[in-house]
This record gives C-alpha cells, sequence and structure tokens, in this order.
C-alpha cells in the first residue's frame, strides 16, 4: 500500500516493505497533500543483476537511488558521509568506504557525549540548498545501520577525511575538493543530471566551510575537528 513520507523536507510516495518500510517509519506523514517524488522500486530487476543480495535489500538500494536520483530535482543531493548533529549544525564526514567516518563520529559522541552529539545518519544523508541556505537531513537510507534521525539542522561544515598518524585539519576547496565531493555523491545519467551535481557542489564550496581532515581513531582527533569546523561555523552563521 502507498504512503506518504516527508523526507528531506519533501513529500515522498512509495509502496515498501521489510527494512525499507521499518526504517523510514518515522518518516510518516498523516498530512494530505500531492507528492514531490513518487519512488518505484526496481527491486526485482536489481536482484537479477545481484543475486547474493536478498529482495528485502534490493528493495532499500533501490528505493534509496530513485529518491537521490531525484532529489535534483530538489536542489539536494546525497553525501557519502556519516552526519551527526551537535549545538544546532550538522557536520558531515565524508571518505570512502572502510576509511573511518562512522569512526570519527562516533569520538565524536565519547567525547561530548551522546546526548549533545545527535546521529543524522550514518552513510547517506540528504542536503538541499533552500532559501538561499544549506541544510542537512535525516533519511531512512543509512548504509548497513539503522542510524539515521528524522531532524533537519543547517550545514555547519563538510570534512573529507583521512587516516593519519597525528590530527590535523585544514580548510579545503579548489579543484581537488570538488573532485573529492564528486566521488562522494550519487551522478545519475539523465539529461543534465551531471550539469547539476556540478552546480550543487560549486555551490556548497562557496556558501558552506569544507575541510580536509587527517586524523587518529581516537577523541582526541574528534575535538581537533570539532574545534576548527564549529568555530568556523559559529563565525559564519552567526
Amino acid at each position: 500500500m502507498e504512503k506518504d513520507y516527508l523526507i528531506a523536507g519533501l513529500r515522498i510516495r512509495m509502496d515498501t516493505f521489510g527494512r525499507t518500510e521499518k526504517q523510514a517509519a518515522p518518516y510518516l506523514t498523516e498530512t494530505a497533500g500531492e507528492p514531490d517524488l513518487i519512488i518505484n522500486s526496481d527491486a526485482e530487476k536489481l536482484r537479477e543483476k545481484q543475486p547474493h543480495l536478498s529482495l528485502e535489500d534490493c528493495e532499500y538500494l533501490s528505493t534509496g537511488g530513485s529518491f537521490y536520483r531525484q532529489l535534483l530535482q530538489h536542489d539536494g543531493m546525497l553525501i557519502h558521509a556519516s552526519a551527526v548533529v551537535v549545538d544546532g549544525y550538522a557536520y558531515l564526514f565524508s571518505a570512502p568506504c572502510g576509511t573511518g567516518k562512522s569512526t570519527h563520529t562516533t569520538m565524536w559522541r565519547e567525547a561530548f557525549g551522546y546526548d549533545r552529539v545527535q546521529m543524522l545518519n550514518d552513510d547517506k544523508p540528504a542536503i538541499r540548498f533552500e532559501n538561499g541556505r544549506w541544510y542537512a537531513y535525516g533519511t531512512p537510507w543509512s548504509g548497513k545501520t539503522a542510524q539515521n534521525s528524522n531532524i533537519r539542522a543547517p550545514l555547519g561544515g563538510v570534512c573529507m577525511l583521512s587516516r593519519g598518524d597525528t590530527n590535523e585539519i585544514a580548510p579545503y576547496g579548489g579543484v581537488s575538493a570538488v573532485f573529492a565531493l564528486l566521488e562522494q555523491t550519487a551522478r545519475p545519467y539523465y539529461p543534465g543530471a551531471r550539469e547539476k551535481v556540478l552546480e550543487l557542489l560549486d555551490c556548497l564550496l562557496r556558501e558552506v566551510p569544507v575541510w580536509k581532515l587527517k586524523c587518529t581513531p581516537t577523541t582526541e582527533a574528534a575535538r581537533v575537528s570539532y574545534e576548527a569546523m564549529s568555530k568556523e561555523a559559529k563565525k559564519r552563521f552567526e
């Protein structure tokens, strides 16, 4: 049965099951209205290509892919990142799989408290440019875990993370930052999609502090990144 959800500030209509339905439950809405997006699943088709996956897993991947592809039409995109909210601002930590994104946000929670640091989305937060400002949203699609929250927060910073023997953070920009971010977002193939992705990334780099962090898997690394990122967010947005 089709149901309506409010995800990333948009009314989403979809008929789903299993893990997707369970994780989407906190996003359900009973208010009336026409959908901004309609999600149609290609789970059966995906399973033909990926027979090692369950139908439930294919549904999760298919619905998430449909959502993020259509999100571009609403000045939004996904960033492959682990995202937390602290003191009213969202901070995203992005890197290739296995680098330590989730470890770093866990260090934030251990350093500053699990009550103070909310997990927004542990793998695929949505970001949207609305009324001249970037916001980050939780979504039901959060990778291997169910760590996501149905909340919105102003985007205080994006950090490209890599492993290191010491903890060092610095502003990140230019062409190298564009390509680094491009590797961590969806790049749909429909006409105009690539141009839209680049347009949004250009806007993101102009409007939001972007950082490059080398770090160890420690709470000290969390303190280093928090000090730089929160200071700049407050300076720029308050």
